[in-house]
């Protein structure tokens, strides 16, 4: 056996890496002429390759793990037969499919979120139902997948001749088991000194998502799918946090603080109003899209007419860039902690939530999405935590005239609603009902029932939001005939923004959503432009009810705080940011912590640190961690009744 036949086993291994780093350089040279990437820095763009490189030779070692194992470890009487031989040329254009599918869905994925893969895309893979059916309908995936397959095919015809001979080389054990030893140990030299994190050497997100793989991003969010923060951000002693937290709530008493929690009493001022509530969020629906906000277009006549017979709340922003953060937001009033949402997090059983709030008031209390509630566990989620789930099963099929893979039109949707308050109430003596309602029309593939606006189905964001404009019209107009009408209280607000992308430095003006009051015979018309998250409008809307309750909520009611506590969170997967005025103080994994001035709402201007603002950052964010995963943020009590009963006697005597 001569020596210099020996390499010639693992040759389709290495023809295979070749393929994949061919195919990651193009599809890195394509994305570089993508809009997101115009004004990159040479220097920078050239570090970005470099590193790309890098990245796809570590991402080759990855992949072909199991091409190498197959090809190194055979018997040489194995490897002679035709069976093997025709396996390891199958083995070859399966690989080339895989790389170059990905490359494709690569391309799509950064068309939706302006990056490679990240955990969104680990998420996805658990819907194949929403997620295969959204990309059937919105691209020509029969005829993609059918040119990948001929791609696939033409590169192994080319080198399939010498993938026959190559792979049918003798080696013997020794040669295997060596090159199967030296493999496994770069696989582990790899996964112990190399990470994500190391490509990212530049200020712009779209020059470090440049410098990835998509093969190796998407494995390397398989394991972030779950940051802790205590791990990978910087933090305060506990006491410190909790103390800093509690003391942005002025004047408050709190109920039993040395058990860690942030447990305390919402007063209320005068008579509590049992009116009914229906909380909107839909999908996507950025504040760009509205005339409201400016825009000429004249998408939004429904949503403009109700900013002006609204409280309108024109500064909020949505805590994250997916619905799953919108709902965490908008039922437990938390700031997001790293990684998952909570909404899909293990124990997040009976949590204290707005869902809490209103059952222990009396109220009839629902969750009603347009599409199948598994997706992103929502029905277990809202079940778990105080709501009835109703979703797409529950809507009769004679109610829908529309459906795509995301769910019902939206006004379906909102018929369905209207009638389960109106059973709630025939079945319940008419006591008052909370609704939160979670809409799907204004998401890819943009379809909807024709006949309703202008804009043809299927072509594009702007004929979505047209028509979810046309779908609160149909919601309030049909609500307007109900005998509760008159004393229910309207909130539409989002879920997050349209396109709100980002990785490093997050987009904030992509994260402003709209949030109207609606309540003609309650609240009276007004426009308060004060900065606000998402994680305001519960406790405001329960202030806007008189509410008298004991909460755990972080956000604030902002029509009862001073104008000095104002401050809005916003984040992704990874990066996490409070603004406060101008500035905006940015977490990130590695203890990174950066103030900058905001100008626009998306450039940002370094500045030194400020003490005092990037302690109350990392404190609102470490106590949010700390409550969920200590079990602090249950609805159960922290304390009995026998201990609050000092603090009841305390509110008695005060004037």
């Amino acid at each position: 056996m001569k020596l210099d036949s020996l390499p010639d086993r693992l040759r389709p291994a290495l023809a295979a890496a070749a393929v994949l780093v061919a195919t990651s350089t193009l599809t890195r040279m394509a994305l570089a002429l993508r809009p997101e990437a115009a004004g990159v820095d040479l220097a920078d763009l050239a570090r970005a390759f470099a590193f790309g490189l890098a990245f796809d030779a570590v991402a080759a070692v990855y992949a072909l793990t199991p091409l190498v194992l197959w090809l190194a470890l055979a018997p040489d009487h194995v490897a002679r037969t035709w069976i093997y031989r025709a396996a390891s040329i199958a083995w070859f254009a399966v690989a080339c499919y895989v790389f170059f599918f990905t490359a494709v869905a690569e391309w799509l994925f950064w068309d939706e979120f302006g990056a490679r893969f990240n955990f969104i895309a680990v998420d996805y893979l658990l819907y194949t139902h929403e997620v295969i059916g959204n990309i059937w309908e919105s691209y020509p995936t029969g005829k993609l997948l059918i040119a990948l397959g001929l791609a696939a095919a033409a590169v192994t015809a080319l080198l399939a001749r010498r993938i026959w001979r190559w792979s049918a080389a003798p080696a013997g054990w020794r040669f295997g088991l060596g090159a199967a030893a030296v493999h496994a140990a770069l696989v582990a030299v790899f996964a112990l000194f190399v990470n994500s994190d190391q490509k990212n050497r530049s200020d712009q997100d779209a020059t470090n998502e440049l410098a990835g793989n998509g093969i190796y991003e998407f494995f390397a969010a398989v394991r972030r799918n779950e940051l802790s923060f205590e791990r990978y951000y910087a933090t305060l002693p506990i006491a410190d946090a909790l103390a800093t937290v509690r003391g942005a709530f002025a004047g408050t008493a709190w109920i039993n603080p040395e058990g860690g929690g942030v447990e305390r009493l919402e007063p209320g001022k005068g008579a509590e109003r049992k009116l009914n509530v229906v909380l909107v969020s839909i999908e996507s629906l950025g504040a760009e899209f509205l005339g409201a906000y400016g825009d000429p277009r004249g998408l939004t006549p429904n949503l403009d007419r109700l900013s002006k017979e609204s409280l309108w709340f024109s500064r909020v922003y949505a805590t994250g860039n997916r619905t799953v953060r919108g709902l965490e937001a908008l039922s437990l009033s938390l700031p997001p902690t790293p990684g998952q949402s909570i909404v899909r997090r293990p124990g997040n059983e009976n949590l204290f939530s707005l869902g809490s709030v209103f059952e222990d008031k009396g109220y009839g209390a629902i969750f009603a999405y347009g599409g199948y509630g598994y997706f992103d566990n929502m029905n277990d989620y809202f079940s778990a935590n105080h709501l009835r789930a109703v979703d797409r099963r529950n809507i009769p099929a004679a109610r829908i005239e529309f459906e795509n893979v995301w769910g019902v039109a939206d006004e379906h949707l909102y018929d369905q609603a209207i009638e389960e308050i109106d059973r709630e109430k025939a079945a319940h003596g008419g006591r008052p009902v909370f609704v939160h309602v979670m809409t799907t029309s204004n998401h890819r593939p943009y379809t909807y029932p024709p006949g309703r606006i202008d804009i043809p189905s299927g072509k594009g964001r702007e004929g979505a939001v047209k028509y979810t404009d046309y779908a609160v019209g149909h919601l309030i107009a049909q609500a307007r005939k109900r005998p509760w009408f008159n004393d229910t209280i309207f909130v539409i607000t989002a879920d997050h923004g349209a396109s709100a992308r980002g990785t490093a430095q997050i987009p904030v003006d992509r994260y402003l959503i709209p949030v109207f009051v609606y309540a003609p015979a309650h609240v009276a018309p007004r426009r308060i432009d004060r900065l606000m998250s998402q994680i305001d409008i519960p406790p405001t809307l329960l202030g806007l009810l008189d509410f008298r309750y004991y909460t755990k909520f972080l956000g604030r009611d902002i029509l009862r705080s001073a104008p000095e506590t104002d401050r809005a969170f916003v984040g992704n997967f990874q990066t996490l940011a409070m603004m406060k005025d101008d500035r905006i103080v940015v977490l990130q994994p590695k203890r990174k912590v950066d103030t900058y001035r905001l100008q626009d709402g998306r450039t940002y201007l370094p500045l030194p640190a400020e003490a005092a603002l990037t302690r109350e950052a990392i404190a609102f964010y470490q106590v949010a961690s700390h409550v969920f995963r200590n079990g602090l943020f249950l609805h159960e009590k922290q304390i009995g009744p026998e201990k609050r009963a000092p603090l009841r006697e305390r509110e008695k005597a005060s004037p």
